[in-house]
């Protein structure tokens, strides 16, 4: 069992890294404060490869892999969650599918200019009513000649107002319950975004409600076979909940990170404060949980870069690192006291951004199922 790195996922690592300290990490409080989309920065992330780093050069990608992907999203996370969640959403929810299932055409058409950042994506699939039960979609796509008309609402869309293009799900079989993946343009007509939700945190991100009303679409713009959406979107919400684990450790490690800097210069008592035992055991605590969770997105990725089933240990992984990013950035806040509260430290945005990831792209609870569902339960 080899835990090192090769030499190409350390240098898309530290590629990035450097990126995110000098052009993400310094504009992430104002970034916050404003509720700005740093669309200027993915576009310099996009010239430099990160945008498509899973996915083949042909397909305008830089034929990393998993494992490499997962650490970049770290890293960006580490700098700033918000645009770590953009980040992510656009690669892993938007970019994959099309990957996974899209015919030869659709990939030229569609992956290549997200995959090279020339474009963002976005991801459809929670409506006002279907949000966990993901199979209680309402949107619905009906064929009319050589186009699908698709008719509905979508919510909590990251990067819905700032896409060129959007993978959503629809019904196309109402007896059968039968649920269908389309590639969409945002500029056809009937199609519409909301003004962006106010959010607790990832204030960077864009986050909005997007509404199809007879909205046509090619009759070539189904994604993958016909009834086929459901499945296809599971499985795309496995990886996900892989790379979204690689936000969730980013973030605690820049609350751990601050913590302990502050821990070290907080004097209290005639001593600084991490001389004493009681934040001693909270900072060991917070470095073997980063570690443990690093360790399981790891060998989820590792799984998935092999071609074997990964879907348990994904679950494993976002169930762990999102519980305990929020747990670590809590403790970070607790650290700093009075001034883990302020806005003069980053603490309290790394606590606010981390709820989201025990919320998104599969609840906490619903990783508990997954999980129990594969004990046989």
């Amino acid at each position: 069992m080899d835990f090192e790195l090769t030499r190409e996922q350390k240098m898309i690592r530290d590629t990035v890294r450097e990126f995110a300290e000098a052009e993400i990490a310094p504009n992430a409080a104002e970034w916050d404060r404003t509720e700005a989309f740093p669309l200027e920065t993915f576009r310099k992330m996009g010239e430099l490869g990160f945008l498509g780093i899973p996915f083949p050069e042909e397909y305008g990608g830089s034929g990393g892999d998993m494992v490499s992907y997962c650490l970049a999203v770290e890293e960006i996370g580490r700098a700033c969650g918000g645009t770590g969640l953009s980040f992510e959403a656009h690669v892993s929810l938007a970019c994959t599918p099309i990957y996974l299932y899209g015919t030869e055409e659709q990939k030229k058409k569609y992956l290549v200019p997200l995959a090279r950042g020339e474009s963002l994506g976005s991801f459809g699939l929670t409506e006002p009513g279907a949000g966990s039960d993901a199979g209680g979609t309402k949107t619905t796509a009906a064929l009319d000649g050589d186009e699908w008309v698709i008719n509905g609402t979508k919510i909590f869309n990251t990067n819905g107002g700032v896409a060129s293009t959007v993978v959503l799900t629809a019904v196309t079989d109402k007896e059968n319950r039968g649920i269908s993946a389309f590639i969409v343009p945002t500029n056809v007509p009937g199609f519409s975004v909301s003004k962006a939700y106010e959010k607790l945190g990832m204030r960077a991100s864009n986050t909005v409600e997007l509404i199809l009303e007879d909205v046509r679409v090619p009759k070539e713009n189904l994604l993958g076979p016909l009834n086929a959406g459901f499945k296809q979107f599971l499985s795309t919400l496995d990886g996900g909940r892989v790379a979204i684990s690689g936000l969730a450790i980013g973030i605690a490690r820049a609350a751990f990170e601050t913590a302990l800097a502050y821990a070290k210069t907080r004097v209290q008592f005639g001593q600084s404060i991490s001389k004493f035992q009681a934040i001693q055991h909270k900072l060991a605590d917070m470095a073997m949980h980063i570690e443990l969770a690093r360790n399981a997105m790891l060998k989820a990725a590792w799984l998935c870069d092999q071609g074997k089933p990964f879907s348990l240990e994904a679950s494993y992984s976002k169930l762990f690192s999102s519980e305990m990013c929020t747990r670590t950035c809590e403790q970070a806040v607790q650290i700093l006291g009075g001034y883990g509260y302020m806005r003069e430290y980053s603490v309290e945005r790394n606590y606010r951004d981390a709820k989201l990831i025990e919320i998104g792209e599969g609840t906490s609870e619903v990783q508990r199922l997954v999980i129990a569902r594969h004990l046989g339960c």
